[in-house]
């Protein structure tokens, strides 16, 4: 696939200079804005920057913050097992291990070519919504995949087929700058083969999802609803070009539909269950709210397979496990920022602003007094997020809905830690497909509501250029 190369006409250019001119000029750091997590912030820039525990946790409780870490990093194993308390392995899986997807606690990334499975990297499926399935939808927030599922799984244990393999191959284009600095775009397809059940049915929706960074998910879960509520703007009552709102999402424990918070497209309200969710389809593993292995009708020896602890009568992950290692994903601490004074990151900050991103990616909240966790309680937090859903534009289209998001729809994702990533994670690779090798390519594949923003940009010069990616890479 190709594409004639962009270039701003006059009347373009001149409204995108004009976007944005009330906004905010900052000379100086703002008063704390270095602890992006407020009092749970640590002072860490290398590998392990996203691996730390909040910085307020007590001794104690760090105890159990280094117990739910273990079952996080460590892998599970196929039963029957000696090794009970980590035993039950698929039958279908990605990965045998957390840490796997999330390295370091940190983001994952499309297969390369020689890779053998797509181990940070899953592939979402469903079928169109139909009005026979209204009560699937309102559960899973998709119609399944009538013998893959929701989730494509390249692994298994002996025994049972995996679904088969994912590759990615890529067509580029150029995208040009008012100077005429041009910047290679790649745009991502899906390559599905060795099917090990049959043929997908064919209207399959795929989209592709690597594994989101893990640092500040308690933070995020602790602002209160009314707060990311009162961001909504469907209608664009004020005009600005951004529609913002919630995802409306299963509660599996409550039995009821709530604000989604989690995933690239809000699909998941909370910590815990978005855990669940990853136990079963990253791992095929069972807990008490989601008892059965991720496996469909048509997939018998999958069916068939032994179980681990559940044969004993308690599910593979026990709800002590469990709490463990929500309690461990929830108080990944965020890093500090650096050189918030720097001038270079004060000027990308005042073109940030300019631009008109913070329209989505909401600079601060103050989270609730009755968080999950005591640590996480009152604190002023900088996540550059508000959580809701936008429209982006067919360019980042995966044509598959998921709840109240559509495909064009996806989660403004938080910027905290967003410099680290590379000096964690061993890449720099963004966007939900990964197909943005650096923060630059990830902003021009911005359209839809972000349109203006992008196009806003497009009129830097190197030196503008420079500077916003200085105050990015500050985050």
């Amino acid at each position: 696939m190709s594409m004639s190369l962009l270039r701003l006409s006059p009347l373009l250019l001149a409204f995108a200079l004009a976007a944005c001119d009330d906004a905010p000029r900052f000379t100086q750091a703002e008063p704390g804005e270095a602890l992006s997590g407020g009092k749970a912030t640590v002072q860490r820039s290398d590998r392990n920057a996203y691996s730390l525990p909040s910085a307020n946790l007590t001794p104690e409780r760090r105890l159990d913050f280094a117990v739910g870490n273990s079952f996080f990093r460590n892998p599970w194993v196929i039963a029957p097992s000696t090794t009970t308390a980590r035993d039950g392995l698929g039958p279908l899986f990605n990965t045998n291990a957390c840490q796997n997807c999330h390295v370091r606690d940190g983001r994952g990334h499309p297969p390369e070519p020689d890779d053998s499975n797509a181990v940070s990297m899953l592939v979402r499926l469903s079928i169109p919504d139909q009005p026979y399935y209204a009560q699937v939808i309102e559960r899973l927030g998709v119609v399944p995949e009538p013998v893959y599922g929701t989730q494509f799984q390249d692994m298994a244990i002996p025994g049972v087929a995996p679904e088969g393999k994912v590759r990615v191959t890529y067509d580029n284009h150029n995208v040009t700058f008012a100077d005429g600095h041009q910047v290679e775009l790649r745009r991502p397809t899906l390559r599905i083969s060795q099917l090990g059940y049959g043929p997908l049915h064919p209207d399959t929706r795929f989209s592709a999802r690597v594994a989101p960074p893990m640092i500040g998910l308690g933070l995020l879960e602790a602002i209160p609803e009314a707060d990311l509520l009162a961001n909504e703007d469907p209608d664009d009552h004020n005009r600005d070009g951004i529609r913002g709102r919630a995802n409306r999402v299963w509660d599996d424990a409550q039995g009821r539909t709530v604000v989604g918070r989690f995933g690239w497209k809000a699909g998941q309200p909370n910590v815990n269950q978005q855990n669940v969710h990853a136990f079963a389809g990253d791992m095929g593993l069972t807990t008490t709210l989601l008892p059965k292995d991720d496996c469909t009708a048509a997939q018998l020896d999958c069916l068939a397979a032994p179980n681990g602890n559940g044969q004993g009568g308690e599910k593979e992950v026990s709800d002590n496990i469990l709490r463990l290692v929500t309690f461990y994903t929830r108080n990944l601490a965020v890093p500090a920022r650096r050189n918030v004074d720097a001038p270079q990151v004060l000027a990308g900050k005042n073109l940030f602003y300019r631009a008109g991103c913070q329209g989505c990616h909401t600079p601060q909240f103050t989270t609730a007094a009755n968080a999950a966790e005591p640590e996480l309680a009152n604190q002023v937090i900088r996540p550059y997020s508000d959580l809701l859903l936008h429209d982006m534009g067919p360019g980042l289209s995966d044509e598959r809905t998921e709840f109240a998001a559509n495909g064009q729809d996806w989660r403004t994702p938080p910027l905290w830690g967003i410099g680290l990533s590379e000096t964690v994670s061993g890449h720099s690779q963004f966007l939900h497909d990964g197909r943005a090798r650096n923060l630059l390519e990830a902003v021009l594949w911005h359209g839809g509501e972000a349109q203006a923003a992008r196009d806003h940009v497009l009129t830097f010069n190197a030196e503008q250029r420079a500077a916003l990616l200085a105050f990015l890479n500050s985050l």
